[in-house]
């Protein structure tokens, strides 16, 4: 991330900024990884640490039921239920102590509480569905193919425009960054960068919320929801600056490296994090070789899950692709394109693909949400017909 800004600030950070009644407002130093990594400094009207309760934790530990698997899987995201509550929704499918990966289909905005995710920096990428993300920080518009990345310690609210809403969440314990080999040594992005700052959607709209009462927040840690009722409005910054904050960046405005033959998936990453990667499959013209094979060849990530999440369009590698489908190809094992489609594949001229894939360097472990849409024959599907009908 860059430097950004927004309403009144100081002109010297830990000095006296007064309201204009001649109190001081509180300035509050936020940052994910202790003092010396990226941080923002807010201003808040009132403390931002008045607590007036404290309830009862509820634990949202997914329930793994494959701890231990070596076998290719599909799951059917669309099979899972919608919900009313944006928390409710969240549905963990696969999971390790790096990142869990969460389906979730919320009916309504979040309008009676605030919620603040204290393990983990998320990243919602939005299938379905157009709103807006409320945080401290101000406003970030969303709509279909936006990722919205939103740092840990974010308290924020989800407001939604319509009841049909599909979201692929990743959550990671580091923090979620864009990676080094696109940046030059002062942290710009380079030019030979599949997107630019320019293309980073950051905060609008700051809006000071000067009001006290009892208001609700749902903080996680450690897989355990507290609820906390808090004196003062969250949203009450007058200003901020620094580093540290949400933003959004849309699937469409990932700039697409292609070669004269196939290019690896590494062409294809967009956010990094401790042990997974997070990748752009987009439309793009195809390998441009007289004797090019479009289509991947068999590879073996002896040392990754590879996890794809399929959007939209067609997939020149893969049958019978349903939008938000997942596959996990487990490191250890070979996969590649299915029967047929190879040769199928020579001569086109480019694919309208959209796909997220999450590469982690840890086994990933299914949970219960995972087993209730799995397509238990997946693993059977680079069979030829004949094998498969004996």
């Amino acid at each position: 991330m860059h430097y950004h800004s927004l309403g009144q600030i100081p002109p010297k950070r830990h000095t006296q900024f007064r309201k204009p009644n001649g109190e001081l407002y509180h300035e509050e130093l936020f940052s994910t990884e202790g003092f010396s990594d990226l941080h923002s400094l807010l201003y808040h009207v009132n403390a931002p640490t008045q607590i007036v309760q404290v309830g009862e934790p509820y634990s949202v530990a997914p329930k793994v039921v494959a701890d231990k698997q070596l076998k290719h899987r599909s799951l059917k995201g669309f099979e899972v239920a919608p919900e009313e509550d944006y928390l409710k929704s969240r549905k963990p499918v696969l999971v390790n102590n790096d990142c869990k990966i969460i389906l979730a289909a919320p009916r309504k905005s979040m309008t009676d509480y605030f919620f603040k995710n204290a393990d983990a920096d998320e990243c919602i990428f939005i299938h379905k569905g157009t709103g807006r993300l409320k945080t401290m920080y101000g406003v970030v518009e969303f709509e279909y193919g936006d990722y919205v990345v939103v740092p840990r310690g974010t308290v924020y609210q989800l407001e939604f425009d319509q009841e049909d809403n599909r979201l692929f969440i990743v959550e990671s314990y580091s923090p979620i960054i864009t990676p080094k080999r696109y940046r030059n040594d002062y942290g710009q992005l380079m030019e030979h960068a599949p997107f630019c700052e320019r293309d980073i959607r950051k905060p609008e709209l700051l809006e000071t919320h000067d009001e006290q009462g009892e208001f609700l927040f749902y903080i996680k840690k450690q897989d355990q929801v507290y609820p906390y009722t808090y004196l003062n409005h969250p949203f009450d910054l007058v200003g901020w600056d620094g580093y540290v904050y949400p933003y959004a960046f849309s699937i469409h405005n990932f700039e697409p490296i292609t070669g004269r033959v196939h290019q690896p998936p590494p062409v294809h990453q967009t956010f990094a994090a401790r042990n997974f990667v997070i990748c752009s499959f987009v439309p793009r013209l195809y390998d441009y070789h007289p004797l090019a094979i479009p289509a991947p060849y068999n590879h073996s990530n002896i040392d990754s899950d590879e996890v794809l999440y399929y959007v939209d369009g067609d997939f020149m590698s893969r049958k019978h692709v349903e939008k938000g489908m997942i596959t996990l190809h487990p490191g250890g094992i070979p996969h590649g394109p299915h029967p047929g489609t190879v040769e199928k594949s020579i001569g086109k001229q480019g694919t309208h693909e959209l796909a997220v894939m999450v590469d982690t360097f840890k086994p990933l472990q299914l949970t219960e949400h995972a087993v209730g849409i799995e397509d238990r024959d997946y693993y059977k599907s680079w069979l030829p017909e004949e094998v498969k009908n004996q």
